[in-house]
């Protein structure tokens, strides 16, 4: 029976302390947490980002010839 009371007080908590929060500060908490760095970055760092410009540029020179 304790187990379930403490389940109820934990939920009557998340929801209070959600209510209590203003709209605005909701919702940049839900941008924020949308604003990921791609996979790539995160595992290997800036390579991958600069081999993508290396073959960017190179696609670009070889349209223009």
């Amino acid at each position: 029976m304790a187990k379930s009371d403490e389940l109820v007080k934990y939920i009557t908590q998340r929801v209070v302390r959600y209510i209590d929060t203003p709209k605005d500060e909701r919702k940049e908490r839900r941008t924020q947490k949308r604003r990921k760095e791609p996979w790539s970055m995160k595992w290997f760092g800036m390579i991958p980002f600069a081999v993508s410009l290396w073959v960017d540029k190179k696609k670009k020179r070889s349209e223009k010839s």
